[in-house]
């Protein structure tokens, strides 16, 4: 059944109107007409099952048949936060495969060894949405705006932090210190790492040091490895 990503949908209102780039996909690309059956989501945990009542290919009408509020709503929130790669097709291929494994939100590190400051946020919500629709996630992913190191790492956060980096100095597995059912803050560093004074400053912060395994591994591979970590002992 096809899926429609509606963020302003209201559960309360019975029809609803997909917007012109939905309506034109749903219309002339799938050739759905009047009748058929199809489903929403809203990035909140709604899932919505709905009917085509007018196929029109700037405006179609939907009948709203069902709602079911918090679709497969996980155990846990898991933020990840990530220094953009140099190659910006490497972080769009985290943030799709994190999004179809389990992601609640993601923040960019502007490090001292990032190789890349800037990001068009408006496409990586793009492919973000995409891999919702794909994956059938009801909750949407929050994209936060590129931070600075030193101004993230004194957020408060309510919850597990961790960072991740390849320096020396005692670091544990996640295995080994995840609270199950959390809250969880995780930072992956710059193909060049965190530096040694970023890395303390996040102790200082009350983050806590992990391994991700023997491998020296890509920041968007280490990023994802450990977005399925804490997603598999959460199980």
């Amino acid at each position: 059944m096809q899926l429609f990503y509606t963020p302003d949908i209201d559960p309360a209102n019975p029809w609803y109107f997909l917007n012109e780039e939905e309506s034109k996909h749903c219309v002339r690309v799938l050739r759905l007409v009047n009748g058929d059956d199809v489903q929403l989501i809203d990035g909140k945990g709604g899932l919505y099952a709905a009917r085509i009542s007018d196929a029109h290919p700037k405006r179609t009408l939907l009948e709203i048949l069902s709602v079911q509020a918090e679709f497969q709503k996980r155990n846990h929130y898991l933020h990840l936060a990530v220094a953009p790669t140099k190659n910006i097709e490497r972080m769009e291929w985290l943030l799709e495969k994190a999004t179809e494994i389990g992601i609640d939100e993601i923040s960019f590190l502007i490090c001292q060894r990032s190789e890349r400051r800037e990001l068009k946020l408006d496409r990586l919500n793009k492919i973000v949405t995409a891999a919702v629709k794909q994956s059938i996630k009801a909750y949407h992913p929050m994209l936060n705006e590129p931070v600075g190191y030193a101004q993230f790492v004194k957020r408060p956060f309510i919850g597990q932090q961790f960072i991740a980096h390849c320096e020396t100095g005692a670091k544990c597995n996640l295995r080994d210190i995840l609270k199950p059912h959390g809250r969880y803050l995780v930072m992956i560093g710059p193909e060049g790492d965190f530096t040694p004074n970023e890395i303390a400053e996040a102790l200082n912060n009350g983050f806590k040091a992990i391994t991700l395994g023997d491998s020296r591994l890509r920041t968007e591979t280490a990023a994802l490895e450990a977005c399925f970590e804490v997603n598999f002992l959460n199980r």
